[in-house]
């Protein structure tokens, strides 16, 4: 980061004159090539690049066709996708031939490739917010030639392009990280919850427990709606799409605590979501607070380690859901969860290890997360500021 800030510094420092052009003065747009169904063969010689295979679709057509040299991309090419999904790119792949619906873009040499790459994407993210966010729109090449800019210098395109390039390397790496982490924490879940891996210090066999015997569990309640003077208190009011955070929409008074079901909570108490989109969610809770309905709280015996038991229940979301919940929709019962069987190490000092272990991963993984938003936020910040 330290670097990163460096390279900041020095764009702020050596920012000269800009000076406004028109794209279709610094960029030739080449529009690929249209293809019938019959021409796109299962394999041959040049993969068919088309604007899915950007984005979500794996799936490749082939071409043996000879075309004039126009028509192919190579590595490290310009490349913008102008029709329903649309946006710059880099081209890291081999040799393809390029479909109509994608330009390769020629850039002149007042022109520096890192820096256009950036411009585009700031027109990108321009005409997005100009559309509530719709990524159905098609790009006509007249007006994207027609499009002004402003343009510095070519040492000054240089330093800005690096420097949003290594923004772009940091938040890729980051993202890499995260995608990691979140491996490591899978296999380690699976691996020690079905005890193929084990600490060496322990060999004792586990045991099957009931959830209802150990822990105490309640759910809560809603307070009247039509009475005011039981909202806008100091307790905040958790529901189940608040499970994983630390504030809440809602917040009640005593009165409205005294006159409904709502429970309350502590921090570190086990939260689990029976009703809304998000059944099956698990977290220890990050406020004191009161409950609804809709969310089953859980506190264990001082026997059975809390971060054990949420990675446990973590674990079995999918397998709860699939069965209890027809296309992830409906309600969960309290009583259908505390029925449910988990292993369970004798050794308390086992089941914490194992729970520490999973949430120091956690932490690391929020870690990473929030630095990758922040990075986001920054690049977002830099797209609008340098790109006026």
């Amino acid at each position: 980061m330290a670097e990163f800030g460096c390279l900041y510094s020095e764009v702020l420092l050596t920012r000269n004159a800009w000076e406004k052009r028109k794209l279709g003065e610094l960029a030739e747009f080449i529009n690929g090539r249209a293809y019938k169904q019959d021409e796109l063969l299962a394999s041959g010689k040049y993969p068919v690049l088309r604007v899915g295979n950007f984005y979500t679709n794996d799936n490749w057509y082939y071409s043996d066709l000879e075309l004039p040299e126009k028509y192919y991309a190579e590595k490290g090419d310009l490349l913008y996708t102008w029709s329903a999904t649309f946006g710059p790119h880099i081209w890291i792949g081999p040799k393809v031939i390029y479909h109509y619906h994608i330009w390769k873009v020629a850039l002149k040499n007042l022109f520096e490739k890192d820096f256009a790459l950036q411009f585009f994407e700031a027109d990108r993210v321009r005409l997005l917010n100009s559309t509530n966010g719709s990524t159905m729109i098609h790009v006509t090449k007249k007006d994207m030639e027609s499009k002004g800019i402003l343009l510095p210098d070519i040492s000054e395109q240089r330093n800005i392009g690096e420097f949003l390039r290594k923004a772009d390397d940091l938040i890729a790496a980051t993202q890499h990280k995260i995608d990691a982490l979140e491996q490591i924490k899978e296999k380690l879940s699976q691996n020690l919850f079905d005890q193929s891996w084990r600490f060496k210090e322990y060999s004792t066999p586990w045991k099957e427990n009931k959830l209802k015997d150990i822990v105490s569990a309640y759910s809560g309640g809603t307070p009247s709606a039509n009475i005011r003077t039981y909202y806008g208190g100091h307790i905040p009011f958790i529901r189940s799409a608040e499970i994983h955070s630390s504030t809440t929409a809602l917040t009640l008074t005593q009165e409205g605590l005294q006159n409904s079901s709502a429970k309350l909570v502590k921090t570190g108490d086990i939260l689990y979501a029976l009703y809304g989109a998000n059944s099956g969610d698990v977290d220890r809770s990050k406020i004191n607070g009161a409950i609804n309905q809709a969310i089953l709280a859980m506190r264990p015996s001082k026997e059975n380690d809390p971060n054990f038991i949420l990675f446990q229940l973590m674990r079995m979301k999918d397998k709860i859901v699939s069965t209890y919940l027809q296309g992830g929709q409906g309600n969960l019962s309290g009583r259908l969860i505390l029925a449910l069987n988990l292993d369970m190490p004798e050794s308390t000092l086992e089941q914490r290890t194992i729970g520490r272990l999973l949430q120091l991963l956690c932490e690391l993984i929020g870690v990473n997360q929030s630095k990758y938003s922040q990075l986001e936020l920054l690049k977002k910040s830099l797209l609008q500021n340098l790109f006026v």
